[in-house]
């Protein structure tokens, strides 16, 4: 079950990131995006605190597709540097992983 990750993002806001999820489904670099709104980020940023509303992005993938959906986020993404993490997937139901593996 390794192989499988959730990559997740944040995106400025929802226009943006459902135009991102859109492309990450479409082009088979992600078997599903949940996008979840409204979210609040503290963050340091050139040495400043900042906070800001953003909108946070969980894309379901495999590892060996992580790098293009990475490089893909960070082609539409408008932030300098946008937060683009994976996690792996240690257990889940097999039939939707099964499903993830066949979505991309």
């Amino acid at each position: 079950m390794a192989d499988i990750i959730i990559a997740l993002f944040t995106c400025v806001d929802e226009q943006q990131a459902f135009l991102i999820a859109r492309a990450l489904v479409e082009e088979r670099l992600a078997a599903c995006v949940n996008v979840l709104p409204r979210i609040h980020s503290i963050y340091r940023w050139k040495g400043a605190v900042e906070s800001a509303q953003e909108v946070l992005l969980l894309a379901k993938t495999t590892g060996h597709v992580f790098p293009a959906l990475r490089d893909r986020i960070v082609e539409l993404h408008s932030y300098e540097v946008p937060e683009v993490i994976a996690v792996p997937v240690v257990a889940g139901l097999e039939a939707y992983l099964t499903w993830v593996r066949e979505s991309v």
